[in-house]
């Protein structure tokens, strides 16, 4: 299959790793799907870089494929589409007013108009983080929606597929509730896969361990670390502040501080009823996710390890990358007990 090229570090790289996902993707392009994807996981743990990977699959099974990207940097990339539905695109952009402001509404309505105008189409909707577009109270009535588009078309089809991305915990919890999407989860890259990004990144840079032990395998922490020139408390801090971690710890009484403690050594003692309204919030700030079951049916591409204390992996729960960890580490000692 075709590669997809994607910017790393200023440099354009192949989409590297994640085998067991490609064939995953591949298998999805040959039957279609009956429910939404949904895969979430870490925030940066290459879910857009997949994502862009699957179109380019998805394109060379025939699918027509409508990709939003509520969250792109580049206006040109928040709306992308196979040039075969181009007119039909445009028709549907001018018909909605404000369209960017609305765009998962306007690639719904694009897979219909497809399906109305065209033959029998594969057609693929692609979405990337739509729910911090659209905001958590909203998540499961556009899910819905897109599951009303594979099971009640406007007009016949021969494929479809929908893959939806988030890096909402507490989001993939509300919608995981129902029975209107089929739910993976994401981790971070392997430590090969990580290698062929580490090795990508020029001049002075820690040894591959070190970039292994503060990341965790995410190429979003290895990309701050490299921009940073490898300032880890830079890092730290900016997770920090970022947020907010002093709110959230000065908000805790005097157990729920012990708990956090512990916590940072064994993400796992959330697992305690009593520390749900914790669990809640730490997965709200997108800084831990639960890693329950290692059933490689319920990944994308490959799980975690059942425990790795270094990296801040329990077997329930994990941080989502040891810098996270780190930085409520930091936070709790800064605003004392």
């Amino acid at each position: 299959m075709r590669r997809v090229k994607l910017t790393f570090a200023g440099r354009e790289v192949e989409f590297a790793d994640r085998e067991a996902a490609l064939r995953q993707l591949e298998r999805v392009a040959e039957r279609g799907n009956t429910h939404p994807l949904v895969m979430y996981g870490p925030e940066g743990c290459g879910k857009t870089a997949l994502l862009r990977q699957a179109r380019a699959i998805l394109e060379e099974y025939g699918y027509h494929v409508v990709y939003v990207d509520p969250l792109a940097r580049e206006v040109g990339e928040v709306l992308q589409f196979t040039p075969s539905i181009r007119d039909i695109v445009l028709d549907v952009v001018r018909l909605i007013p404000e369209p960017y402001s609305r765009i998962v509404d306007v690639a719904i309505s694009v897979a219909g108009h497809v399906m109305r105008k065209l033959s029998r189409p594969k057609i693929a909707v692609l979405m990337d983080d739509i729910f911090q577009a659209v905001g958590v109270d909203k998540a499961e009535q556009y899910v819905k929606a897109l599951l009303n588009l594979i099971e009640y078309p406007p007009s016949a089809y021969e494929k479809a597929v929908v893959l939806v991305t988030s890096s909402e915990g507490v989001t993939a919890e509300r919608v995981g509730r129902h029975r209107w999407a089929d739910m993976y989860v994401m981790w971070n890259m392997a430590r090969d896969g990580f290698a062929q990004l580490y090795e990508q990144l020029p001049g002075p840079k820690p040894s591959l361990d070190e970039a292994w032990r503060l990341t965790g395998g995410s190429p979003e922490m290895l990309i701050r670390l490299f921009e940073r020139d490898w300032d880890v408390d830079g890092v730290v801090l900016s997770v920090l502040g970022g947020r907010r971690l002093d709110d959230l710890i000065g908000d805790l009484d005097h157990d729920g501080k012990r708990i956090l403690e512990e916590a940072v050594w064994d993400p796992d003692v959330l697992r305690a009823r009593e520390t749900a309204e914790l669990r809640r919030v730490l997965a709200e700030k997108n800084l831990i996710i639960r890693v329950m079951l290692r059933e490689p049916r319920l990944w994308v591409d490959v799980p975690p390890p059942e425990r790795d204390p270094e990296l801040g992996i329990g077997r329930y729960y994990a941080w989502q990358t040891p810098l996270h960890r780190e930085a409520v580490r930091r936070a709790l000692e800064v605003t004392g007990p």
